[in-house]
């Protein structure tokens, strides 16, 4: 495999011989976006009545858990299952339409301006720019969109005319399972994995990594970071200062977490109230 460019090197793709399909992968959650973007979307389908405050409890420690700890593949499997039952019996469009307005109000605004530059150069430099995330299929399209990126593959809910099932369609787009994609999308699409390029913040996307020629961490998270250094990785960290932002990250996941406890306390005790005998 070819030594590692160095972080933010993106050069134009070679014109001469025969023509070379080259490639940028990026995760979503935290490489792109800052935190996870299911939480939002969690939070904002809780709002128009999609589930209930202990759902939102749930997610809220799981985003407090996701930022101190990074990825898990039994906390990432929890929240499918969670998610998936939430959506089932709704409609596709109706999922669509909500993460449109997180979009609008929550993600915009926390995209890592030098994430989003790291894009514009491998779009300008001829690269096919894809995101490959664990987040549902509608949200990872609906990013690939906005950000103006070639596609986006995410994490399949079924539905069945329209509407979803509460089943997963094929695996969850996570570990290997972005590997076996980027594997497929390289077959369909001629792509030379080994000019290629991946970005990724977790533990969980070495496979991704691994890949392709120029793997590069992004905001890597502690298992990551050591990973990285021992196999001579690039980092690049688009967070202002590390500690600083650690911490706001840490103080936004607990205010949710105990937003959402607060939540559930007041809907009991209201609960209590009305049951309570005269």
């Amino acid at each position: 495999m070819s030594a590692p460019r160095e972080p933010g090197a993106v050069e134009s793709a070679p014109s001469d011989g025969e023509p070379t399909v080259r490639a940028a992968f990026f995760d979503i959650d935290n490489t792109i976006i800052r935190g996870a973007s299911a939480y939002h979307l969690a939070r904002e389908l809780y709002r128009r009545g999609f589930f209930g405050l202990l759902d939102i409890a749930f997610f809220a420690m799981h985003a407090v858990a996701y930022m101190i700890f990074g990825e898990g593949t039994t906390r990432i499997a929890q929240l499918r299952a969670r998610a998936l039952h939430i959506v089932r019996g709704r409609t596709v469009a109706e999922v669509v339409s909500v993460g449109e307005d997180v979009y609008e109000q929550v993600l915009a605004h926390r995209i890592f301006p030098g994430a989003h530059a790291l894009i514009e150069q491998h779009l300008e430099a001829g690269d096919e720019v894809w995101l490959i995330s664990a987040t549902p299929q509608e949200l990872a399209q609906l990013l690939g969109h906005r950000l103006g990126v070639t596609g986006a593959m995410g994490t399949v809910a079924e539905s069945v005319n329209g509407v979803f099932t509460g089943e997963l369609r094929g695996n969850m787009l996570h570990g290997e399972g972005k590997k076996a994609t980027v594997a497929a999308l390289a077959e369909q699409r001629g792509i030379d994995l080994a000019q290629s390029f991946a970005y990724g913040d977790s533990i969980n996307d070495v496979p991704l990594l691994s890949s392709v020629g120029y793997p590069c961490a992004i905001n890597p998270e502690p298992h990551l970071r050591l990973h990285a250094a021992e196999v001579g990785w690039p980092v690049r960290d688009f967070r202002r200062r590390r500690r600083d932002v650690g911490k706001g990250l840490r103080g936004a996941g607990w205010a949710g977490a105990v937003w959402a406890a607060m939540a559930v306390a007041r809907s009991l005790r209201r609960r209590a109230r009305v049951v309570r005998p005269r």
